[in-house]
């Protein structure tokens, strides 16, 4: 293949994965939560310019320079970005099945979508940290060329942990279980090069000598990191041959196995036979598994890093952020697609009467014992003394009983399926309304339990949201047969969108 044809064929790819959203059938729908997106990351952009410049002052009269400091615990950058890569990142065999058919050779498409992977802009995410934070801490000792180095350094960084996240989400996508390796090598870097030997800690002064050979265009520093770049792209290009082949042949490995029939179940009649498919779709179906994945990560980072750090120890409305967030955000995550799921099955739904009650109170009861997930991560914060059992409690059954019922609404207004095995982010067809609606139930109990917090104390606060909680929770038989009466209004216009969007 000439040069000039390569060139056309790539600039042709660059473009249709810029296009590839807008020609989605559900593009319009998706505008809102484009536009809520873009707001998300402007936060969070704003979020780590803040934190650069607020711990660079905070390691400014420390032993070590600010950026020793921050090039030493590079482990800690890179695991959070290797999670975050779970709902940002697809694979290239998810990418390239569409160019299957044109005269366009494999080896090409797979270098084109390795090459583009490590120009990706989330690899300059972080960069809204690393800049303000690198143009305080080293122009003063390496210039402004040694700050470029630092910023082109952690970069590649990144490139590094993107191939790197790359080989195990392959691996990952065939079995689960893969994903313990990283973290446990993870766990070994940071443990035997951190804290088994505090006296030589040989990966924390490691991690500063490889960065001041980036600040100061050390050869050396270059050549190390390409060292580890270029076997990981030869790696990935070689399993990813094998993963597109999977991924067009859909090929699946089957083995027997024993079918776990939940018979303890069967004594709650149609409700248990609904606890069961909500039990089954979140082991079975990808998009649910990911979601309960994710949320649990976000619930476990945010109490550890609450419960055994200071980072918001002078920050009131953080605690009370985390501690409500934590019992909030899983069951929005899943709930404000309520009902889009079935969007698949909703006309086997509609053949008997009071089948979508029993099936809505199956969801509610499901969702109320997984906050038995969040409250056993609350417990790092209430033995730590962050927060106090009863506020954990109040939050807890606040959830259950207030945020539960007004997520639920959107049972009546989902009209949208979302295909149950496709990457998460592909997945969903959030509308305005979803957007609006879980905006309000993450924020909304913060607020209230701020305010009542800064008007009383925390005893108060905590016994009005569990008041409020346990009304709401015993009156679920109410709320619920309302929503379900004005589902049943709406059917025909709800079942008329859940077949379209199929």
């Amino acid at each position: 293949m000439d040069i000039s044809r390569a060139w056309l064929i790539y600039r042709s790819i660059s473009q249709n994965q810029r296009l590839q959203a807008r020609r989605h059938p559900m593009f319009e729908k998706n505008m809102a939560m484009k536009v809520f997106g873009y707001i998300f990351v402007a936060f969070w952009a704003a979020y780590l310019v803040m934190l650069g410049i607020t711990i660079f002052y905070a390691f400014d009269d420390t032993a070590l320079e600010a950026f020793d400091w921050i090039d030493g615990g590079m482990i800690w950058f890179l695991i959070l970005d290797f999670l975050t890569r779970f709902a940002m990142q697809e694979t290239p065999a998810q990418n390239i099945k569409q160019y299957k058919l044109c005269d366009i050779p494999n080896s090409f498409l797979l270098h084109t979508f390795l090459f583009r992977m490590g120009l990706q802009p989330y690899n300059l995410f972080w960069a809204f940290f690393f800049i303000p934070f690198g143009w305080l801490a080293i122009p003063q000792f390496y210039g402004v060329v040694g700050f470029v180095g630092f910023i082109l350094g952690w970069w590649l960084m990144f490139v590094l942990n993107s191939y790197w996240y790359l080989f195990w989400r392959t691996l990952i996508n065939r079995n689960f279980l893969f994903f313990i390796v990283p973290l446990l090598i993870y766990a070994a870097f940071a443990y035997f090069g951190i804290f088994y030997d505090e006296d030589h800690q040989w990966l924390f002064q490691g991690n500063i000598l490889l960065m001041r050979g980036f600040c100061q265009w050390n050869v050396l520093s270059w050549l190390f990191i390409v060292v580890f770049i270029i076997p990981l792209y030869i790696i990935n290009y070689r399993l990813q041959k094998v993963a597109i082949y999977v991924e067009i042949a859909k090929t699946e490995m089957v083995k027997q196995v024993k079918t776990n029939n939940m018979t303890f179940l069967d004594k709650f009649g149609i409700i248990g036979e609904y606890l069961k498919l909500e039990l089954k779709s979140m082991v079975r179906n990808l998009v649910v598994r990911k979601q309960f994945i994710t949320g649990a990560l976000c619930m476990l980072m945010l109490c550890g890093l609450f419960s055994f750090s200071d980072v918001y120890a002078d920050m009131p409305f953080m605690r009370i952020f985390i501690c409500v967030y934590c019992f909030t955000c899983l069951g929005v995550m899943t709930l404000t697609t309520v009902m889009c799921a079935e969007g698949n099955y909703i006309d086997g739904l509609m053949v008997r009467k009071e089948t979508v009650l029993s099936l809505l109170k199956a969801k509610y009861y499901f969702q109320c014992m997984v906050l038995i997930v969040p409250f056993l991560f609350s417990l790092m914060p209430i033995m730590e003394g962050k927060i106090t059992w009863l506020m954990a409690l109040g939050c807890m059954f606040f959830t259950s009983g207030a945020v539960f019922p007004f997520i639920f609404q959107l049972a009546v207004y989902n009209d949208s399926t979302i295909h149950l095995n496709e990457k998460l982010t592909k997945a969903g067809r959030d509308t305005k309304v979803q957007m609006i609606m879980s905006g309000i139930a993450l924020f909304l109990p913060m607020l209230l339990m701020y305010i009542l917090v800064q008007s009383f104390n925390d005893e108060v606060a905590a016994i009005s949201m569990l008041t409020i909680g346990v009304i709401g929770t015993v009156l679920h038989p109410l709320w619920l047969r309302n929503i379900y009466n004005r589902f049943m209004k709406r059917r025909y216009r709800n079942m008329d969108g859940f077949r379209n969007s199929r």
